[in-house]
């Protein structure tokens, strides 16, 4: 009998592809971003659109014999609620809603649907704030499961961790908090098993030579300093702890650490955004922003996933969406401890989607160009960052600065 997934936010569909991957079936999504929606249509007409759309709605209406199933024979309920309640910025909001935010209701919705269905496992994924930190999900997802075991006689025990994606295949570091709990009450190990720790893939390796057409232009007031920067920095290079006093455009630690920032070849991405600024990066190491295909490859994605829509929907849309050689990797260990045979436990197998053929050795980073003489006439002395706790930011409510 196939292993099935009704996966709840399901964006472009990057934890159901990697979930796919390791055998599980999708009998629907709920998803309700139009944009997205059609990304998936596009992608697997196959996989359910269901109605209502919204996991909050979903959760209260939506019952197994709606999928032609009975409660305890779905296999998995899965999905990365909304992050923004949960994200580092949230964390630096006014005032710290987090799980009460509007957004954080949802994971409400999702459990409603644990609820209903009783699945062998339920699998979320968000970014690594969710599960701690104040007002964060877990004492929320801990009081359901337990109503829900005491109700149901289930017995549901939520473990969590907190990953790096580029440790499972992805060439982008980017951390993630994974919850599963098994409705057997499996005991989960204390460290989540890795497949690609010492063997990160790159931003070379994903993007290789690859050119989008039309290739996005820089723009915003620091456009021409990305010249400036060398791979693998950001403005720090242009401060007195970097290219020195002849170069010193900023105060050391005083803007965010993705500002100008640049891709190195042979290290993995950093961190992509939903929603980048002008000056946000990661940026290509060709000095100009990366398409949205190019943040898709970094992703994991196969290059033939089509986003269905315009650059900046999807700019969003890639920034947003689950790793699938993430998916595919947690999916290979809960269809281990499904099958009963411990492996789950200290190994994971490598994920398929991360096995592209790997770009070999990239060219040389480019020697820094030269300031342009608007910017060469600011260079001078500048205040650093005082240190935690000290900047003029102390008192008023607004982004860490690293």
């Amino acid at each position: 009998m196939n292993a099935t997934l009704l996966s709840c936010f399901s964006g472009v569909g990057g934890l159901d592809l990697g979930l796919e991957a390791a055998g599980f079936v999708t009998v629907g999504c709920l998803e309700i971003d139009p944009d997205a929606r059609r990304a998936l249509t596009a992608n697997r007409p196959n996989w359910s659109l269901l109605e209502p759309s919204d996991v909050v709605s979903a959760g209260a209406r939506l019952r197994p014999n709606d999928l032609g199933m009975r409660k305890h024979e779905l296999t998995l309920i899965a999905g990365g609620p909304p992050c923004q309640p949960f994200s580092k910025a949230a964390l630096w909001a006014s005032p710290k809603k987090g799980i009460t935010d509007i957004r954080g209701t949802a994971v409400g919705g999702m459990l409603a649907l644990v609820d209903s269905f009783l699945p062998a496992v339920v699998m979320m994924e968000n970014v690594a704030g969710f599960l701690s930190g104040e007002h964060n999900a877990g004492p929320m997802i801990n009081e359901a499961f337990a109503s829900i075991n005491a109700t149901h006689s289930t017995a549901y025990a939520p473990a969590h961790w907190v990953v790096d994606a580029a440790d499972y295949g992805v060439p982008q570091h980017r951390r993630r908090s994974i919850l599963l709990a098994f409705r057997d009450g499996y005991v989960q190990p204390a460290v989540l098993p890795t497949t690609h720790a010492r063997d990160h893939r790159t931003a070379w390796d994903a993007l290789g030579d690859y050119s989008p057409q039309p290739l996005p232009p820089a723009v915003g007031k620091y456009a021409d300093l990305l010249g400036c920067v060398p791979e693998g920095s950001n403005y720090q290079y242009l401060t007195a702890q970097g290219a020195g006093q002849d170069r010193e455009l900023f105060g050391y630690r005083t803007r965010f650490w993705s500002f100008l920032l640049k891709l190195a070849k042979d290290r993995p991405a950093w961190t992509l955004p939903a929603s980048p600024g002008p000056s946000t990066g990661p940026f290509h190491w060709d000095n100009r922003p990366l398409a949205a295909s190019e943040r898709m490859l970094l992703q994991g994605f196969p290059p033939e996933w089509d986003l269905a829509c315009g650059e900046r929907i999807g700019i969003r849309l890639a920034g947003n969406a689950t790793p699938p050689p993430l998916g595919e990797a947690i999916g290979t260990y809960v269809s281990a401890v499904l099958a009963g045979d411990g492996g789950g436990k200290s190994v994971i197998e490598a994920p398929t989607l991360a096995t592209r053929p790997r770009e070999g050795a990239p060219p040389p980073a480019a020697t820094p160009a030269p300031l342009p003489q608007r910017w060469a006439a600011l260079v001078g002395p500048r205040e650093a960052h005082p240190g935690p706790g000290e900047g003029p930011g102390t008192h008023r409510v607004g982004p860490q600065q690293d």
